[in-house]
């Protein structure tokens, strides 16, 4: 892949009063699409409150394109159903990673996304540096669904060899 950019490590953190799915809660587990990327988090049985702290890496060759995550109920015996999904642009976070912040204090805010209509950003998104990297931590409010948040940490790994931002 010569038109590799880097990597997109996607830290999905937690899921926040996510949908009730079976009786009384759900076993979730995230699912997020890059391209013809897919990866999945493990599943955390029952429970709408769910802490995945999972890190996903995905290739990065197309910024544009944006980060779709899904999150699904694991059901034994029948098709998992969904339970909301969402996306994401990682432009804003990519802008921030090509400056050069060396030197800044650590926790400066290098820049700050807006919820709004064209976005799932269920409050302020900030791109901050830290401890010498740009990090990006959003809560992106789940759609087609009744409710549920899922909390996610961006950062970027630059590969050698890779053509870089």
């Amino acid at each position: 892949m010569e038109n590799l950019l880097g990597l997109l490590r996607v830290r999905v953190k937690k899921g926040v009063n996510l949908a009730v799915r079976d009786v009384r809660s759900s076993d979730p587990y995230v699912v997020i699409k890059m391209g013809k990327q897919k990866l999945k988090t493990r599943v955390i049985i029952k429970d709408v409150n769910p802490q995945w702290n999972e890190d996903l890496t995905l290739s990065v060759a197309e910024p544009n394109l944006p980060v779709q995550l899904t999150v699904y109920d694991h059901d034994m015996f029948s098709k998992d159903d969904k339970m909301g999904d969402a996306e994401f642009d990682i432009r804003p976070f990519l802008e921030a990673v090509k400056m050069n912040l060396s030197g800044l204090p650590g926790g400066t805010i290098i820049t700050k996304v807006q919820p709004c209509r064209s976005n799932c950003l269920a409050e302020e998104a900030t791109v901050i540096w830290k401890d010498g990297q740009v990090v990006q931590d959003m809560c992106l409010r789940l759609r087609n669904v009744e409710c549920g948040e899922v909390e996610l940490q961006l950062q970027w790994i630059n590969l050698p060899g890779s053509r870089g931002l």
